[in-house]
């Protein structure tokens, strides 16, 4: 069994610890969507998977969402799950100034982090499928073969096949800070491999939310106590969120949609290293709270 920190949401209260009370968000549980809206749960029928949610048009999925469902009870244990089906995560870097800090310090050399932040075109890269994917309380990963890690807490939006973006939810792009910093063409290996994502705890509905100046805050406990705290806002993200998206669908089509994080604002110092154990904490106004523990692969050396 896989190790979750705030494992059930055994009812609505439950849920509204790591979601907010008021506003639309979409809720996997168990193996069903639920609806939130204004602290008011309500299934989606059986058969409406997030894959068929994302199928829709945004004016399709606004009005389905919008009929009328009665208040349905949770399962006594229910566990809420990361909002992901079929769809793939990619990423955004060098988006905040503190990012491009960060990897320059890292870097052999700090040239291509200068030029692609300044640059027109950004810088998106392939984070994972699905099953890389961890939800709210399941454990994520470090690399066995890193010697730096660190989480990367993300704002990360909810794109439908047409790529219009339809919500947003929380993202960890746990990654190897030692791994990319030997040289830049190891970033698949820094950034891909098993538990190296964690999403959820909602997808908060985009005609019912604001990306604009959202408080992101990162914390990082061991051993009971908080060895790391530090926030950033959206505000400071360089480059706004639709020519990412718009970037991310030249020459590619998602049949069920996509996930794209936004990129970080938030890094820990040099001297900071992920352990196995500690806690990661991320919130965001409007989403919610993602926590996840940590654990690392073991080495197959």
């Amino acid at each position: 069994m896989e190790e979750r920190v705030t494992r059930e949401a055994s009812s609505p209260s439950g849920i509204l610890s790591v979601v907010p009370a008021t506003g639309r968000h979409l809720i996997r549980l168990d193996d069903a969507i639920y609806l939130k809206r204004d602290g008011t749960l309500s299934r989606l029928p059986d058969g409406m998977s997030l894959d068929a949610l994302l199928r829709l048009s945004l004016d399709e999925l606004r009005r389905f969402l919008d009929e009328d469902r009665p208040a349905a009870p949770v399962r006594h244990g229910a566990v809420i799950g990361a909002p992901i089906q079929s769809q793939e995560v990619w990423a955004a870097g060098v988006t905040y100034q503190r990012s491009l800090e960060a990897r320059t310090d890292e870097a052999v050399s700090s040239d291509p982090y200068d030029r692609v932040y300044a640059a027109q075109r950004p810088e998106l890269f392939f984070k994972a499928t699905a099953s890389r994917v961890r939800g709210p309380g399941e454990a994520v990963f470090t690399r066995s073969d890193s010697t730096w890690d660190v989480p990367e807490p993300e704002l990360a939006v909810i794109c439908n096949s047409l790529l219009d973006v339809i919500g947003y939810t929380i993202g960890n792009d746990v990654s190897s800070r030692s791994i990319e910093g030997e040289n830049p063409l190891y970033l698949p290996q820094a950034k891909v491999f098993d538990g190296c994502c964690a999403l959820g705890p909602s997808i908060a509905l985009a005609w019912d939310f604001s990306p604009s100046d959202r408080k992101i805050e990162l914390e990082i406990s061991r051993n009971a106590s908080v060895v790391f705290r530090s926030d950033t806002s959206t505000a400071a993200m360089r480059r706004p969120i639709p020519k990412l998206v718009a970037y991310l669908g030249r020459d590619q089509r998602f049949e069920a949609g996509c996930i794209l994080l936004t990129g970080t604002g938030i890094v820990p110092p040099s001297d900071f290293t992920l352990q196995e154990g500690d806690e990661v904490t991320i919130r965001i106004d409007g989403i919610g709270v993602l926590t996840n523990p940590i654990r690392r692969h073991a080495s197959r050396a």
